[in-house]
């Protein structure tokens, strides 16, 4: 490994890492909120916002089980930057769709299908990092390296959606597209000059679908690990409050395409706060209520942006909901890197990953279904007070995560 000194940023490999990280945020975001403004203008449709998610975490579900395996077994490096290919070939098709220059056509399929095309390839995006998170530091670096990497991943979820609604508002959906084509490409090769050495090669040590369930295993037999990534999932899914934004922007806050970027952007920005302050202050102690805490707060916050019809108020709740957020993507992630063989990380990786999507884009699909039974409004009120529910249960199901020492891990 490269590290040789107390701050991760001391690594070479770790700079070119989050170098890798952060192009890779900025064209999935930036296309994430032009697709999603594409479609609602064609259709104003809540549940057409929600078949976005749909389409994305099918290919993703079905993908990445084998890209964990993969990540495992081949050049992680060479896996990453055919990711980035999809990436950009996802944009590249979007900007053609909405250029009209592909298909002549109206009709929302095709942006569909390049959606499901860039699920494909963000499912190696996980696996790729966290594996190669592990080769460029050492093992007492995790915890501060994990919060430096959500301050670059919360960075690109800041940059990515104002940069899509800027691009969008002045320039048109073909030009953003275009731009997170140029990003993605460049972050295909980031990867590839990435100072960093990679695992002897070794032969398949039996099926794959065998070493898919030894991954599986391992997660399911931590009840650390699998509560934290059952509470992220779960509270996310059923509480979420991002995926209606468009809708919520348009039709409640009467806003356009540049206040939709600054307000999706504005969750991230309460999550970088709460990462620079835990690359500072490390949560070792009282981790486990602590985590507790922010995913109750989450869930009130979500509560709170369905009833407020102030945009500044909005943009405020959605800073403190994404603080909350924050302090479960760190911990999730610091737990992730203590408790994993190096020999198991595309795995394991890609399992958290799993269970992400499913609290974004699959949570996505069901906000869309709830708004249209429900309405927008209500909607978001009945998803908040769900997710108090899911604290209080997987506080009783998983009590060595609520006394959750990270300590004990080191």
């Amino acid at each position: 490994m490269t590290a040789s000194a107390s701050s991760p940023l001391d690594s070479v490999g770790f700079r070119w890492l989050m170098l890798f990280r952060i192009f890779t945020l900025l064209s999935y975001q930036v296309v994430s909120v032009t697709v999603g403004w594409h479609i609602y203008e064609i259709t104003h449709d809540t549940l057409a916002l929600g078949l976005i998610g749909l389409a994305e975490v099918i290919p993703y579900f079905c993908v990445a089980p084998f890209s964990g395996h993969l990540v495992d077994n081949l050049p992680r490096r060479k896996l990453g930057a055919a990711a980035c290919t999809l990436l950009a070939i996802n944009a590249g098709a979007l900007a053609l769709v909405a250029g009209n220059i592909l298909l002549h056509t109206h009709g929302t399929w095709p942006i569909y299908l390049a959606v499901a095309v860039g699920g494909v390839g963000r499912s190696f995006l996980g696996p790729v990092y966290n594996a190669l998170f592990a080769r460029v530091l050492r093992r007492e670096q995790f915890p501060t390296g994990a919060s430096l990497g959500s301050v670059v991943f919360q960075t690109g979820l800041v940059l990515g959606p104002a940069l899509g609604g800027l691009l969008v508002g002045s320039l048109g959906k073909s030009v953003a597209y275009a731009t997170a084509t140029i990003v993605a490409l460049a972050a295909a090769v980031t990867l590839l000059v990435m100072p960093v050495t990679e695992p002897a090669l070794k032969q398949q040590r039996g099926p794959v679908f065998a070493s898919i369930a030894e991954g599986a295993r391992f997660v399911a037999g931590n009840q650390i690990m699998l509560g934290a990534m059952a509470l992220d999932m779960f509270s996310v899914l059923l509480g979420g409050a991002m995926s209606m934004l468009p809708a919520f922007i348009k039709d409640i806050l009467h806003a356009g395409p540049e206040a939709f970027g600054f307000l999706r952007a504005a969750p991230a920005v309460g999550s970088i706060l709460v990462a620079i302050w835990l690359t500072r202050r490390p949560l070792e102690r009282l981790a486990g209520p602590i985590l507790m805490w922010a995913v109750t707060c989450f869930g009130l916050c979500t509560i709170a942006f369905a009833l407020s019809r102030n945009i500044w108020l909005s943009g405020a709740l959605l800073v403190l909901y994404g603080m909350c957020d924050g302090v479960s993507v760190v911990l999730r992630s610091t737990i992730m890197q203590l408790v994993t063989p190096d020999e198991m990380r595309g795995r394991v990786s890609s399992i958290n990953g799993i269970f992400v999507s499913s609290s974004n884009e699959l949570g996505a699909f069901y906000d869309g279904v709830m708004a249209r039974l429900l309405g927008l409004v209500p909607a978001m009120i009945v998803g908040g007070f769900v997710t108090l529910g899911v604290v209080a249960t997987t506080a009783r199901l998983a009590p060595k995560l609520r006394r959750l020492d990270l300590r004990e891990l080191q």
